[in-house]
């Protein structure tokens, strides 16, 4: 089976992806967490991405479906797909790669996203990842790991957050009804706790 798992920024998709890979062995591919490596290596493509990214703005179809492309690399199953595809081109797009079985959707309304996401940090020695609401730092702006400085990402500031989620309202929003149409869509609702969203999607799974 592949799985996508669509929803805004901050709706809990990596950590609910992370739960289904050890729970049902998928193999997850985050276009998020690709591109972000990209651009800390300072490779061509995340120079590319980087000027996107820190607007809040979508990377282009092309470049996103060139790596996932090559990412999957001939195989067509067991893939769980966690923010992407992003729009009905990238949708297409992939179809042409391998089918999509399911897409669960993680409903997350705009204040509850711009609460999580500007609440989260990065240390800037070793990378750990800290969220002042749900796991903070033991002492404020100091890492529990290495003791160096926690920052916040440019594209974790409020005013990027909201933009992130109106591009999202306007080119991801209508992969819902792209889905729907396909009747492979399952609504679950990401303001539950992360237990009860995965309990409420492992259930769709054995179902």
């Amino acid at each position: 089976m592949n799985l996508v798992l669509l929803g805004p920024p901050g709706a809990g998709k990596g950590t609910l992806a992370a739960r289904l890979v050890e729970a049902f062995g998928f193999v997850h591919l985050s276009t998020g967490d690709i591109l972000r490596e990209e651009v800390k290596k300072g490779s061509e493509l995340g120079k590319l991405a980087k000027g996107y990214m820190e607007r809040g703005e979508l990377v282009p179809d092309e470049v996103i479906l060139g790596m996932v492309r090559e990412r999957v690399d001939g195989e067509t199953d067991g893939f769980l797909f966690d923010g992407f595809p992003r729009t009905i081109a990238q949708a297409e797009g992939l179809e042409e790669i391998l089918p999509v079985h399911l897409v669960i959707y993680l409903e997350l309304p705009e204040e509850e996203v711009v609460r999580r996401l500007s609440a989260r940090r990065v240390c800037k020695n070793c990378g750990a990842n800290y969220n002042l609401i749900t796991q903070p730092p033991k002492a404020p702006g100091v890492c529990d790991r290495c003791g160096g400085e926690l920052y916040q990402r440019p594209d974790d500031r409020e005013d990027v957050i909201r933009n992130r989620f109106r591009v999202y309202l306007e080119q991801s929003a209508p992969l819902i009804d792209y889905y729907e149409g396909k009747g492979i869509l399952r609504r679950v609702d990401a303001s539950l706790s992360p237990d009860e969203v995965f309990h409420r999607v492992a259930e769709v799974l054995r179902g």
